[in-house]
This record gives C-alpha cells, sequence and structure tokens, in this order.
C-alpha cells in the first residue's frame, strides 16, 4: 500500500527547479517572476508546475490581482528534514516491525561518513540505557 502523505516529497526534475528558484528568491513569487529562470519550460507548464506543488502542500499560494505569487512552505533544511522524517516513517511501517534493517542502514551510512557523529550517537544510547559513557 502506497502511504499517502509519501507522495508529497516525491519531486520530478522540474518541481526541484522550481523549489529551488523559489527558496534563492526568499520572496513570493509569481509564474512570470520565475519564466526567465527557465527559458526552456512553456509558461502553462510553469504554472501548472507550481499548482502542482501548492496542491502537494509544498508551496503557499496568495492571489494579486489575475496572478497568483508563490512561497515555499519549508525553507530548504526544514523540507530535507521532513522528507528524512517521512522516509524514516515509511521505511518502518513497510519493515514489519523490525527496526534493524532500517538501523544497520543509517548505522552504515553514517559510519562511512563521520566517525565523530557515530561516537556521538553511542554516547546517547548508552544514556538511553543508563549505561556509563564508554572510554575509548
Amino acid at each position: 500500500m502506497n502511504h499517502p502523505a509519501s507522495a508529497r516529497y516525491r519531486l520530478g526534475p522540474l518541481e526541484w527547479r522550481v523549489l529551488e528558484a523559489l527558496w534563492s528568491r526568499e520572496m513570493p513569487a509569481a509564474v512570470r517572476d520565475l519564466a526567465d529562470a527557465f527559458p526552456e519550460t512553456a509558461y502553462t507548464t510553469l504554472m501548472t508546475t507550481l499548482d502542482r506543488l501548492h496542491r502537494k502542500g509544498l508551496l503557499t499560494r496568495e492571489k494579486q490581482g489575475r496572478a497568483f505569487r508563490y512561497q515555499p512552505k519549508l525553507g530548504q533544511a526544514e523540507f530535507a528534514s521532513a522528507r528524512a522524517a517521512e522516509a524514516v516513517r515509511h521505511a518502518v511501517q513497510r519493515s514489519g516491525g523490525s527496526l534493524t534493517p532500517l538501523v544497520s542502514c543509517l548505522i552504515e551510512a553514517v559510519g562511512d561518513r563521520d566517525r565523530e557523529l557515530l561516537d556521538e550517537r553511542e554516547s546517547l544510547v548508552a544514556a538511553r540505557r543508563g549505561e556509563p559513557k564508554s572510554r575509548r
């Protein structure tokens, strides 16, 4: 079964580009404000993409005259965090109750990239269990 909220964060290449353009502007924009940044994209395609992002709940919009002005609901970092949280929720639901594969994957990914972060998480787990801090 497909989790309805997960579709919200699945974005196509144009949707990503539009979001990034809006984040870089740091102010609401109408289709005409963005059109120059998308010369290869038809005006109506850009309008449809903004509407689709709004329907997914990722943009707010306000009517000004005959046009809508769009703005992301979340900043870039907040959006990345929300996507990660949604992915984890989805993985937990699909795991059949076992968190072992998910936790193992996260530990491996973190360990490959950031040994210090892995040590910090190890201390956090020990503290959660009430164990004394490990000495290295």
